[in-house]
């Protein structure tokens, strides 16, 4: 059985020796990590974070002709870009996907033997002629005996035949111990997959997926809904999905919403009750209506449950001061006493 990211902080806190420590003037302890980030946070997009020992890993699309980007922090505050975990595409990408130029989207896991689980997307942009492929690796550290990135091929791809598009996977295990891959953007929404726990490749390719958001259109309208991830908490599993529109800098209008299900399948409702197989939800990440704020366009989230039993959500927005840069943001999230996750201090 492979580990989602979000629950990699409990596997660290049994294998490290030592934990980085926390202290009450800590900005992680404050709670102010966005406005503490520093080094190398910018561009980022589309960002993936997991802990492994003593050192957070952020994953993220491939930008300036990078496949995917790499940085690491020791302490979630101070960021260092590292090595890429690719150089090139591999031979099956570029002919699935012809015209494809790089890796988007990661996402990363650790399995049952110790192997981490790393998925990503090739496409070009606005088609759903899409795939998400997967490596493996021993090890993060590039620095580590054995480190290396295997190519383990294609797990799922989608056609212009198809009604979704296979990019923004993110993988999670149930509570009865099976894994799925969620994945999509626009078309007819975010779709879940069932995988095979040995493999990390699909359970059966021919079973159609289960559809557990989308935002309903007129025919041959914009239907913008990607960017899925999926956390348990509290007896109910939760899905994040952002809505509207990334990529246009600080005209992004890009925001992220979470519902919930007591099944992995959904459905998943709001707080108002309103269905995300409806374009409902409830607002999780959002940029003031009034426009003042820095960071426009949040979104693409991913979660992460530390050692310190801390869940942190990691994403991206774009910097109204850098001319719309895309930059690392990451805050805690609280668990509130009606059960629903707030994401703390977040400009």
């Amino acid at each position: 059985m492979a580990v989602p990211r979000w629950a990699t902080g409990l596997i660290a806190l049994t294998l490290a020796s030592s934990v980085v420590a926390q202290t009450a003037d800590t900005p992680r302890a404050r709670g102010s990590l966005n406005a503490s980030l520093t080094g190398d946070i910018a561009p980022v997009h589309d960002p993936v974070m997991i802990r492994a020992g003593n050192i957070y890993y952020v994953y993220g699309t491939g930008l300036d002709g990078q496949m995917l980007s790499a940085r690491t922090s020791p302490d979630l505050v101070h960021w260092t870009a590292g090595m890429p975990p690719f150089a090139s595409l591999p031979d099956w990408a570029t002919k699935a996907v012809p015209g494809t130029k790089g890796m988007w989207a990661p996402d990363i896991s650790r399995s049952a033997d110790g192997r981490y689980r790393l998925y990503y997307s090739v496409s070009t942009f606005g088609s759903n002629r899409s795939a998400i492929g997967l490596a493996t690796s021993p090890t993060l550290d590039p620095k580590a005996p054995g480190y290396g990135w295997r190519d383990e091929g294609l797990v799922v791809m989608s056609t212009p035949k198809d009604d979704f598009n296979a990019i923004d996977p993110n993988h999670v295990v149930d509570a009865q111990g099976r894994e799925w891959l969620s994945l999509g953007s626009f078309w007819t929404g975010i779709k879940l997959f069932a995988l095979n726990p040995k493999t990390g490749k699909l359970l059966d390719p021919a079973a159609k997926p289960h559809a557990i958001a989308r935002r309903p259109a007129p025919a041959g309208g914009p239907a913008p809904v990607e960017a899925p991830f999926i956390v348990g908490h509290g007896g109910y599993y939760w899905l994040l999905a952002s809505y509207d529109y990334c990529c246009k800098g600080v005209n992004s209008t890009y925001y992220t919403v979470v519902g919930r299900s007591k099944a992995i399948t959904g459905p998943y409702l709001g707080k108002d009750g309103s269905a995300m197989m409806q374009g409902g939800g409830t607002i999780f990440l959002r940029a003031d209506l009034q426009e003042k704020q820095r960071y426009r366009g949040p979104g693409h989230p991913g979660v992460m449950h530390d050692t310190d039993g801390k869940d942190y959500v990691v994403y991206h927005a774009y910097d109204s001061q850098t001319k719309g840069t895309p930059t690392l943001r990451i805050a805690p999230i609280a668990w509130g006493a009606d059960g629903w996750p707030v994401a703390e201090n977040r400009p």
